[in-house]
């Protein structure tokens, strides 16, 4: 069985506090990580969370993320031509963006923390690119290489460092003259990166974007409308990130598997930063973004009903995250069973199908990761392993596949 699998969990688990030690030790100290001993506590950490994952019988086993300290990791540091910013000037910023709403408190005039623009012409270079790769075959060293196209490496979405900017500044002038060159030069990019870890190996990506989702947000579209510095419509931005997509993946193998996580968001804390049914983009997204598999976050009232899912063209899938990462209670298995089989009525109804047939096109899954930013989540790890075995047990009872 290839992916996704009717078992599936969305990346990032709980860091064991041996290894969120050790990199404070490296914060606080300001040693290296060779010195600090990082690269062999990581590789047991991932080792370990493997097997967890393993046990729990996911298929679709990942690093945990383990090797990141925020669910973006260093991809876009990687890339050439690229500038990191540091508390950077608030007037940069869509301030009305879900993300920016969150992290630029009233009355401050600085993004906190680091964010990235093109300051000159983006490019892939193999010989910096290399955190992806690292991550994929510190995994692939835990798992049978008869196995390796099961893993799944989660990446993030082309678009995560243009949407929070205002029209024309998630560039430099002397980089890019409009967003469509921009947004070339970032499916280059992307293309290369997935070709070089194809070669490697991998068969299953995962992409998670917030950003997608922030545009069923009402007040996402209303700050857009109202800024009047912005070139277009909301919906041409949508059909510009979709375009961005498909440019991005389309020329790559049939064989991998190509996912997107629509991320409303589990920050520290359990913070969510977005919410709005999916009705007003799931026909244009599920029809024209040319991915294998959408994973869609249905744990509470602010994703809306199942509804959209009738739009889901006869050849994709959806996973549908019923249970929370967020919160410690653990659902009810014969009530989230019910909304399963609720969601592929939809499906169903949607393509002419009977439920049973629907239900070939459907998995569950945690609605995100259980731990997007280093530490700070409510949840433990007795908690989580409950949660991914609640996971494995639905899908069992309703499909019996892995």
């Amino acid at each position: 069985m290839a992916p996704p699998f009717r078992a599936e969990q969305l990346g990032s688990l709980l860091r064991p506090e041996e290894l969120l030690s050790v990199r404070a030790t490296i914060r606080d100290k300001g040693i290296s990580a060779e010195e600090a001993g990082l690269p062999a506590i990581e590789k047991k950490a991932v080792g370990e969370v493997v097997k967890l994952q393993q046990d729990l019988g996911f298929k679709g086993v990942n690093s945990g993320e383990y090797n990141r300290t925020r669910f973006w990791g260093l991809l876009w540091d990687e890339i050439e031509g690229t500038i990191r910013l540091q508390d950077a000037d608030a007037s940069m910023f869509r301030l009305y963006h879900p993300d920016v709403v969150s992290l630029i408190e009233k009355g401050r005039k600085v993004m906190p923390g680091e964010s990235v623009i093109a300051g000159s012409k983006l490019s892939h270079n193999p010989s910096k690119s290399l955190s992806n790769l690292s991550e994929l075959q510190l995994v692939q060293s835990f798992v049978p290489k008869s196995n390796w196209g099961n893993i799944k490496l989660t990446m993030i979405a082309p678009s995560w460092f243009h949407m929070r900017y205002k029209q024309g500044r998630a560039y430099t002038k002397e980089a890019y003259a409009n967003d469509t060159e921009y947004f070339r030069d970032v499916a280059a990019v992307y293309r290369a990166e997935l070709e070089m870890l194809y070669k490697a190996g991998l068969r299953n990506v995962q992409f998670d974007d917030p950003g997608m989702a922030y545009f069923c947000s009402n007040d996402f579209r209303k700050g857009w409308e109202e800024d009047k510095d912005n070139t277009g419509t909301w919906e041409d931005l949508l059909d510009a990130y979709i375009k961005l997509y498909n440019d991005s993946i389309g020329a790559l193998p049939a064989d991998l598997h190509t996912g997107i996580h629509l991320c409303r968001g589990n920050f520290i804390g359990g913070r969510h930063f977005s919410e709005g049914a999916y009705d007003i983009i799931a026909k244009k997204l599920f029809e024209n973004l040319k991915v294998n598999t959408f994973y869609l976050e249905y744990d509470t009232e602010r994703a809306g009903g199942f509804e959209p899912l009738r739009y889901l063209p006869k050849d994709k899938n959806v996973v549908v995250g019923v249970i929370s990462s967020k919160l410690r209670e653990l659902e009810d298995k014969e009530t989230t069973k019910e909304r399963l089989y609720r969601a592929a009525d939809f499906v169903a109804d949607g393509n002419g199908q009977t439920r049973e047939e629907a239900l070939k096109r459907i998995c569950v899954s945690p609605q995100c990761g259980f731990s997007t930013h280093e530490s700070g989540y409510p949840l433990t790890v007795d908690d989580e392993k409950k949660k991914l075995s609640l996971v494995r047990q639905i899908a069992d009872e309703i499909w019996g596949e892995p």
